[in-house]
């Protein structure tokens, strides 16, 4: 029987090995630019996933699912979003800070329970909504422009984590739902598969873009395959365990549990990139505190 705080424990470390990733790629945009830093995360990551699966397989003893057409086309919907939410984060990074980049695309957990209501039919309780509207009121004052600062006033950096945010939410229901239509009694088995799943087609995608329109850039990704592979790895822990929590329980739970990152990406945003964190920031930090609390005490 799987423990009610199951799906607590997976969020946890997937938001801790995320923002470890998201630093890892940060620091590729420079040499590989914002395509091949997000391409990074499926190509180096699905090898791993591959492992992942196996040792499930090994372990569960259990057939792994063939995917059929309604599987695949919602699989296929959430690869699709992750890259454009991906791709969307890293860009908005180079205009803004980490923690701040992590908080724009953080709007995710209240457009996740709008989508999930509309397509999937999990309608928030009154604790989850008050949490997702806690946490949402937390997030917009961390992305709130700073006066004073140097391209303060500009909204491209907002807007383009708001819709990042967006895609991001659009992928978590895809694959939840991939997840759930898959024919297998393990959830453990039905989360590593869409894993593998998702990963081939965005490797496969990807690549064929590169290979096609910035052969450059592809050629680039193969010589920095040591930073790359930290990254596909960690890409590839947080998935499979993103993806253990949705086989679960909501992704507007998921979601809005996830918000912890941002004390995460506080802590690497002031050791690894010397960002210091303003007064809103910090109260937008607590509310979302709060609103964690209010969740797990639901």
């Amino acid at each position: 029987m799987i423990p009610t705080y199951a799906w607590a424990v997976f969020t946890l470390v997937a938001a801790g090995a995320q923002t470890l990733r998201n630093a890892a790629q940060r620091e590729l945009i420079g040499t590989l630019g914002t395509v091949g830093a997000t391409h990074v995360r499926f190509l180096f990551g699905l090898p791993f996933a591959l492992v992942f699966l196996c040792l499930v397989r090994a372990f569960s003893g259990l057939p792994l699912p063939l995917p059929g057409t309604v599987a695949l086309v919602w699989i296929l919907f959430g690869a699709l979003a992750q890259i454009a939410a991906t791709g969307l984060m890293l860009a908005t990074m180079k205009a803004r800070s980490f923690v701040v980049t992590t908080a724009y695309t953080k709007t995710e957990p209240l457009q996740v329970a709008v989508f999930a209501a509309a397509f999937l039919g999990e309608k928030p309780g009154l604790r989850l909504a008050l949490a997702i509207g806690v946490a949402t009121v937390g997030v917009m004052l961390m992305s709130w422009p700073r006066r004073g600062l140097e391209g303060a006033q500009s909204w491209q950096p907002a807007l383009l984590g708001l819709v990042a945010g967006t895609f991001f939410a659009v992928s978590a229901i895809g694959f939840r739902q991939g997840i759930l239509v898959l024919p297998t009694p393990s959830f453990v088995v039905a989360a590593s598969t869409t894993l593998v799943v998702g990963l081939c087609l965005q490797t496969i995608l990807l690549s064929l873009y590169l290979a096609v329109f910035d052969s450059t850039t592809l050629r680039s990704i193969m010589r920095a395959w040591r930073p790359s592979l930290l990254a596909g790895f960690l890409g590839a822990f947080a998935s499979q365990f993103w993806f253990l929590a949705f086989a679960i329980t909501s992704a507007a739970a998921v979601r809005t549990l996830a918000l912890v990152e941002m004390i995460f990406a506080q802590i690497v945003s002031r050791r690894a990139f010397r960002q210091k964190t303003s007064r809103r920031e910090l109260v937008g930090m607590v509310l979302i505190a709060i609103a964690v609390v209010l969740l797990l005490q639901g």
